[in-house]
C-alpha cells in the first residue's frame, strides 16, 4: 500500500493504552491457552539463541565495553559475558545481541521482530524484581509480544512510507508492558509507564538504507527505555494517557492516523497474535526469505547447472525491492555484513552457490567468497504490480527466474520456511540453537544446549525466572 496507507476510522472510547494496560497486567499463566504459553516459550528460546551469536558481532563488543565502563548497581546479567550492570543498560546491550545477526523472529504480515525488545526487557525486569518467576516471565513475554504485534497488524501504512522501523518503534511499548507485568505493576502504572515511554520512542529506516550499526542497537534502545519507564511509574511518575489516540498520539503523530481501532482491541485476550510469529532460518532480513527459499528450490530443478547460470531475475512488492534490492550497485556487490544481510542479491546467490545461507555468509569472511559474489553481480530486482496488489503491507513474495545457457528455470514462493504455514521443526530449532553457541566464539559446557531447552520447557515451574538467565550468562 502507499500513499497515506489508507484513513484512520475514528475511535471515541478509552484510548487503547488504557485497554491494553488493564489486559496485560492482568495477565496469569494458569489462564493462557497452552498453545499461547507455548508459542511465548519458543520466542524466548530463539532470541535468546540469537543472542549468543550476536555477542561477537560487529559493533557489539565495543558497546560491550562501554556498558561495563559505566559502572553501576550490579542489579541484571549481560548475556554471555560474567558481567552484572544496572538493568536498563543489561537491556541495551542484551536487545543489540539478540538482533545483531538478524536472525530473530518476524510477523510476516507486520513486518517487524517482536522478541528483540521485549525479552531482553523481560529478562531485565526479572532480575530486577528479584522474586520474578518463570511464569511471571511468560506472562510478561506474552504481554510485551502481543502489544508489539497487535500495535503492527492494525497499522495501514509500510515501513518505507512512514520512515520508521516497527520493530523498535512498537517495541518501545511491548517491551514496557512485558517489564511492567514482571515487576507487577498495576494497570494505572503501566499506563503511566507506556506514556512514559512515549516520550521515549523512536526508530528510524534510515539504519539500513545507511547499512548504520545502529541498525542492530534499535531494539536495545526500545528495552533500555522500557525499563527507565516502568521504574519511573513504579515511582509514581505520571506519563501521557492516551498514548496511542491521543490528538497527538502514536497514530498521529507517527504513522498519519493510518491505523485501524478494531484490529487493535478485536478479540483482546480470546485471540492472540502473538502465535502468528515466524522464525528464521537464515541470518537475514526477512524481505530475503521467500527469494532464498525460491533459490534452494531452483537449485535442486533437473537440469540445472550453477556454470551455466547467465542472469537472475527477482520480482517482489514495493517494501522488498526498497529494503533489500536498493541501491542496486550495493546489493549486488555487499562491502559489508549488514550490507549483505539486507540483500535479495547476495543472499540468493549464497543460495545457489552452496544449497544454504548460514552465519558463515553472513560474516566478514563469508563476504570474501568469489561465487556468491559472482551469482550476485548478475541479479537483477523488480517491484512486480500483482504481488504488490496483493502482498503489499506484508512479507513480500518472491518470483525468481534464473537463466542458463540450457533454459529458463523459476520458483514462486509466498509463505518463507519458518512462517506458522510452513513452519521451522524442532529439530530446526536446535540445529539453529547449536549454530549460535558455535559461532558466538565463546567455549560453552557440553550440556548448554541441552540444559537451556530444558529450562524452557519447564518454564512455568521455574521459581526463580533468573536461573534462566545464568545459564546464558557465562560460557
Amino acid at each position: 500500500m502507499h500513499g497515506d496507507g489508507g484513513h484512520a476510522r475514528k475511535h471515541t472510547g478509552p484510548d487503547f493504552a488504557e485497554v491494553y494496560s488493564a489486559f496485560s497486567s492482568a495477565i496469569n499463566v494458569s489462564n493462557l491457552p497452552v498453545s499461547v504459553v507455548e508459542a511465548a516459550k519458543a520466542n524466548l528460546f530463539d532470541t535468546l539463541a540469537c543472542a549468543t551469536a550476536g555477542i561477537s558481532a560487529p559493533g557489539v563488543p565495543e558497546v560491550l565495553d562501554l556498558v561495563t565502563s559505566w559502572g553501576g548497581t550490579p542489579q541484571a546479567s549481560i548475556l554471555c559475558s560474567p558481567h552484572r550492570v544496572p538493568a536498563h543498560h543489561a537491556a541495551l546491550i542484551n536487545g543489540m545481541m539478540a538482533h545483531a545477526r538478524d536472525y530473530d523472529d518476524t510477523h510476516d504480515a507486520a513486518v517487524l521482530h517482536a522478541g528483540v525488545s521485549v525479552v531482553p526487557a523481560a529478562l531485565a525486569a526479572a532480575e530486577l524484581s528479584g522474586d520474578a518467576t518463570g511464569a511471571d516471565l511468560i506472562a510478561g513475554a506474552v504481554a510485551g509480544l502481543e502489544l508489539v504485534c497487535r500495535l503492527g497488524m492494525a497499522t495501514r501504512i509500510g515501513i518505507i512510507e512512514s520512515g520508521f522501523m516497527y520493530t523498535s518503534l512498537f517495541g518501545h511499548f511491548g517491551a514496557t508492558a512485558a517489564a511492567a507485568r514482571i515487576m507487577k505493576l498495576d494497570a494505572r502504572q503501566t499506563m503511566n509507564a507506556l506514556g512514559i515511554v512515549y516520550s521515549q520512542a523512536a526508530g528510524t529506516h534510515q539504519v539500513t538504507r545507511d547499512a548504520a550499526t545502529t541498525k542492530r542497537m534499535q531494539p536495545g534502545f526500545a528495552a533500555r527505555s522500557a525499563i527507565v519507564a516502568v521504574e519511573l511509574a513504579l515511582r509514581e511518575i505520571r506519563g501521557a494517557q492516551q498514548t496511542f489516540e491521543g490528538v497527538d498520539g502514536l497514530f498521529r503523530s507517527y504513522l498519519r492516523d493510518a491505523y485501524d481501532p478494531q484490529v487493535l482491541r478485536a478479540d483482546l485476550g480470546a485471540r492472540f497474535e502473538l502465535e502468528g510469529l515466524s522464525y528464521k532460518p537464515y541470518p537475514c532480513c526477512r524481505f530475503d526469505h521467500t527469494a532464498i527459499d525460491a533459490a534452494l528450490i531452483i537449485r535442486q530443478q533437473p537440469g540445472f547447472r550453477l556454470d551455466r547460470v547467465r542472469r537472475i531475475q527477482s520480482f517482489t512488492n514495493h517494501q522488498a525491492y526498497e529494503a533489500v534490492c536498493t541501491p542496486p550497485d550495493i546489493r549486488r556487490a555487499p562491502t559489508t555484513v549488514v550490507q549483505a544481510q539486507f540483500s535479495i542479491p547476495y543472499t540468493v546467490g549464497c543460495a545457489l552457490a552452496d544449497g544454504e545461507v548460514g552465519l558463515m555468509h553472513l560474516s566478514a569472511e563469508g563476504l570474501k567468497r568469489p561465487e556468491p559474489l559472482r551469482l550476485a553481480a548478475m541479479t537483477e530486482c523488480f517491484e512486480d504490480a500483482e504481488i504488490e496488489r496483493e502482498w503489499g503491507r506484508t512479507i513480500s513474495p518472491t518470483l525468481l527466474r534464473v537463466e542458463t545457457e540450457d533454459g529458463v528455470f523459476e520458483a514462486r514462493v509466498d509463505y518463507p520456511r519458518g512462517h506458522p504455514n510452513a513452519p521451522m521443526t524442532r529439530a530446526d530449532f536446535d540445529k539453529k540453537f547449536a549454530d549460535c553457541l558455535r559461532f558466538s566464539g565463546l567455549a560453552w559446557p557440553a550440556d548448554t544446549a541441552r540444559r537451556f531447552s530444558e529450562a524452557i520447557a519447564n518454564l512455568e515451574q521455574l521459581p526463580k525466572a533468573e536461573s534462566l538467565v545464568r545459564l546464558l550468562a557465562t560460557a
